[in-house]
């Protein structure tokens, strides 16, 4: 603790642009570490100025991870995480502030102190430590890439010759490195940071998922991701707040929503603030759900979720069925497959657009890095339920897209406006997919990524293909 401040001998009033800091002890005990007791020193944040320059800490997106989970075993790279060990306490501090030593401090109480580390609770503390550890990564050779600054790359070459990235992805002080050879990443890393219990181990639980290692149909190593133990929890909450009014989760829920439920035409009484509390919260819960890899409920979710502002008795009931059909659907996992998936051809029927569209080309990014490792293949499966919105006539966009057999995107939205036939309906979903599509391989090229040729874009309606097919085909 004493490292987090600096002895100030003179007067207070010499202390030009700094302020006083007051500060306070918690003290938690941690659940799921064999109830570990952990006490902290924390700064009132909250009592303080907010700085003018940014204060939060960025942090990899959850596309980013699965694509890289899905690379690493595509080119038969390893991975290893860690924790930084109060990562805040190795920044310097960004702002001005003193305080008097309390009891925590022993021998120093009562002196006046210098705050010369990002102590938790400062506003600034995140950016701080942020830009510290991007500071080192820079000095070990890794640059941000375009597309994620918290994805940091740097070349590699393997013995027999075959070069590939090597990856470090950044959650504020969660690590994952990505390498033919980690731990001498890690090394280089812990040379800087301290890091929790000094462990360097293959991830078994990363930003609440369960990670595993299973093997594909073709025999192949890959990464899994489950929400089994976070979803146990959710079930568990939700059940001990209804046991406390006599009430049961619903049981046979072999589907998330009740058959033929429509969330927009039902007319029960509306919820009381403690209810549209309790009913936000299930809501936000069962999203990060999905975030974690139960995609089986994104649009029972998506149709729930249109409802925050104002849900009614009815509405509850449904987000509670939810709950139940997660409680009945425990085991499910989501297979970062890296092998390739098997197209023919001959599915397809090709149209001559040349004299039309001669000059159309995918736009490549001008400062995109070289490619390495082996190349990707992206497939996207769009689909829209025209009307599906009873009361106002709009319909519902789903897109699935993969790199090789990882799911990498899930998008369940209604859209914006009213289209009068199927096709109208589909031509925006696909607009919509084409856009994701193009996304996703600028971040693939920007991450070094080779991509084999145009993506392949399956939906059920043909008038919606021939009007985009040369479109979509550049990406």
């Amino acid at each position: 603790m004493r490292v987090a401040f600096e002895e100030y001998d003179g007067n207070v009033s010499d202390l030009v642009g700094y302020k006083k800091l007051d500060m306070h002890m918690i003290f938690d005990i941690k659940m799921g570490e064999n109830f570990r007791r952990k006490a902290r020193l924390v700064a009132d944040g909250h009592k303080t100025d907010s700085p003018a320059t940014i204060t939060y800490s960025s942090v990899v997106s959850h596309d980013s991870v699965r694509i890289a989970l899905t690379i690493a075993a595509l080119n038969d790279l390893k991975v290893l995480a860690c924790d930084i060990l109060n990562a805040y306490l190795t920044a310097p501090c960004r702002e001005k502030f003193w305080c008097t030593a309390g009891p925590e401090l022993g021998s120093d109480r009562g002196k006046t102190m210098i705050v010369v580390r990002a102590l938790y609770g400062l506003k600034s503390s995140g950016a701080a430590f942020r830009a510290f550890l991007a500071e080192h990564l820079s000095d070990i050779g890794f640059a941000p890439t375009l597309a994620d600054a918290d994805m940091w790359m740097r070349p590699a070459i393997r013995e027999d010759g075959f070069k590939y990235w090597e990856y470090v992805l950044c959650y504020v002080d969660d690590l994952l490195v990505i390498s033919d050879d980690p731990t001498r990443i890690m090394k280089s890393i812990q040379s800087k940071f301290s890091l929790k219990d000094d462990k360097m181990e293959k991830p078994e639980n990363y930003l609440g998922a369960d990670m595993s290692e299973m093997y594909n149909a073709e025999g192949d190593l890959c990464w899994a991701m489950s929400s089994n133990k976070y979803c146990q929890s959710l079930v568990k909450n939700v059940e001990a707040d209804l046991e406390k009014k006599g009430i049961r989760l619903p049981s046979k829920c072999f589907i998330p929503l009740s058959s033929g439920y429509r969330p927009e035409m039902d007319c029960t009484a509306e919820l009381k603030a403690q209810g549209i509390q309790r009913y936000q919260e299930i809501i936000g819960q069962l999203r990060w759900a999905i975030e974690l890899g139960r995609v089986d409920i994104l649009l029972e979710t998506s149709l729930m979720s249109q409802h925050l502002a104002l849900p009614r008795e009815g509405h509850q009931e449904q987000a509670f069925h939810i709950v139940g059909y997660l409680k009945s659907h425990r085991k499910m996992r989501i297979l970062f497959d890296s092998g390739y998936p098997k197209v023919k051809e001959s599915w397809f029927m090709e149209y001559d657009w040349f004299d039309f569209y001669k000059d159309a080309k995918e736009a490549l990014p001008p400062n995109m890095p070289e490619a390495r490792g082996n190349d990707v293949i992206l497939t996207c499966f769009v689909d829209a339920g025209h009307a599906n919105y009873q009361k106002d006539r709009r319909s519902q966009t789903g897109i699935l897209i993969f790199v090789n057999k990882a799911p990498i995107y899930c998008y369940s939205k209604r859209q914006n406006t009213v289209e009068t036939s199927t096709f109208g309906a589909e031509f925006c979903a696909f607009k919509i997919a084409v856009e994701m599509i193009e996304a996703l391989r600028y971040k693939l090229r920007m991450f070094g990524i080779p991509i084999d040729g145009a993506a392949n874009v399956y939906c059920d309606n043909e008038a919606v293909y021939k009007n985009t097919y040369l479109y979509q085909n550049q990406y």
